[in-house]
């Protein structure tokens, strides 16, 4: 399969590269980027080489794909979306995204979301979008919120990341309830 090519009027969605490493390790070493990530920050580039690895490898067996997200103007690396945990048959993903703080605040990840989402529902023709996250994490909770995804609930204890367990929110939003406009 090709990978998949996105665009919208800021943004150009298109592979995470090997020569991202460095940009991608600047994001996810930052604390305040992974406070609510579900993982440690990165401590080394080459950890950042190895993540943007296992998105390729994951790709090419159908199981997720990873979206580097770019300023359509400068061709600047932002951050990452991804559709994880990708099941094709049973047309079901999670989405799951991180940004640059020096671009937080600025709709970008809105933007990159409904991108995808509309391509999870259109071109992959999936039903249904699921997305975990720290009750904590307001920011992005408001966000799937205001793109029509629901509170399922919570799972306790799901999410260990600093040495200890963290409950997390369970969203998802259908095919029926998108509305790509």
């Amino acid at each position: 399969m090709t990978f998949p090519l996105l665009e919208t009027k800021r943004l150009r969605l298109n592979q995470v590269e090997e020569s991202d490493a460095v940009r991608f390790f600047d994001i996810m070493s930052r604390d305040k980027v992974t406070e609510y990530y579900g993982m440690d920050s990165l401590s080394y580039e080459e950890e950042a080489v190895e993540v943007i690895r296992s998105f390729r490898l994951s790709f090419e067996v159908n199981r997720s794909i990873r979206w580097a997200i770019r300023l359509k103007e400068t061709n600047q690396f932002i951050g990452t979306i991804g559709l994880n945990n990708l099941n094709p048959k049973a047309k079901k993903a999670e989405i799951g995204y991180e940004l640059h703080p020096d671009y937080w605040g600025q709709q970008f990840m809105q933007e990159a979301i409904h991108s995808v989402l509309n391509y999870a529902f259109t071109e992959l023709d999936l039903y249904r979008m699921g997305a975990v996250t720290f009750p904590e994490n307001t920011s992005s909770n408001r966000l799937l919120q205001k793109l029509g995804f629901t509170v399922e609930g919570k799972l306790r204890g799901y999410l260990y990341q600093r040495n200890q367990s963290h409950d997390a929110l369970i969203f998802s939003l259908l095919k029926p309830e998108w509305s790509s406009s």
